[in-house]
């Protein structure tokens, strides 16, 4: 019968079938951990690099330069079908890529034939492919565009902040390989540091409720006299 086997076998046995010594499996096993923390930690960097990242889609005006190539630098607007024109290297495909994709994508078309060790930007000059829509209890209600990181604090600053009598509970809805979802949040618990700012989408809509109690409470003190407001702090 076979010996079972735990996953630090053979982890540093010397040859000749020499005993291994508890101080080589610690050190064995604290390099094995040690290498699946750093695996994990670049993988969760990925992740927030990919969440926080912007998208260009259709109708975005790129700003692309090649460096010390100015017949090259120029302002193009990502077409309906995702591409662009670009000198050279003819159509490209831009819809889906960060700025940063784009920028290597043509950086390797151009140095594959025309330019040596070219250095391209790509800069984001309109956002103009996604938008979020915030309704309800804001100030300014509307469609606004999202940018790399735009987060639901910004969202509502962009709608001119919360009513009066607005609830500082918010939904926000999104829709995922589609299916709507819903999800809410505190705005004030967000505010305070206690809750993290969540990163929107594109199409994400945002809904803020009005507060039946602020309501009442707001009417109750528009219809007061105005001397019949100190009454409030005394």
């Amino acid at each position: 019968m076979g010996e079972a086997r735990n996953d630090l076998a053979g982890v540093g046995a010397p040859t000749g079938g020499a005993a291994v010594s508890p101080e080589a499996i610690k050190v064995a096993g604290a390099s094995v951990a040690s290498g699946k923390m750093k695996r994990a930690k670049r993988k969760a960097q990925a992740v927030k690099k990919s969440e926080s990242a912007y998208y260009i889609g259709p109708l975005d005006v790129l700003e692309i330069s090649v460096f010390k190539v100015e017949e090259l630098s120029k302002s193009v607007q990502v077409a309906d079908t995702g591409t662009i024109n670009f000198p050279l290297v003819g159509k490209v495909k831009a819809a889906g890529m960060t700025a940063q994709q784009l920028e290597n994508s043509l950086t390797a078309r151009l140095g594959a034939k025309f330019l040596e060790n070219p250095q391209v930007t790509v800069f984001v000059k309109e956002y103009n492919s996604q938008r979020v829509t915030v309704s309800g209890a804001v100030k300014k209600p509307g469609v606004f565009p999202v940018r790399a990181r735009t987060t639901l604090v910004s969202a509502i600053a962009m709608a001119e902040g919360l009513h009066e009598n607005a609830d500082t509970t918010i939904v926000v809805f999104r829709m995922v390989n589609g299916k709507r979802n819903a999800a809410r949040f505190d705005l004030g618990a967000i505010e305070k540091g206690e809750a993290k700012d969540p990163v929107l989408r594109g199409d994400d809509k945002i809904v803020v409720g009005k507060s039946a109690v602020k309501a009442v409470f707001n009417n109750f003190v528009k219809a007061m006299p105005i001397i019949g407001k100190f009454a409030l702090f005394l």
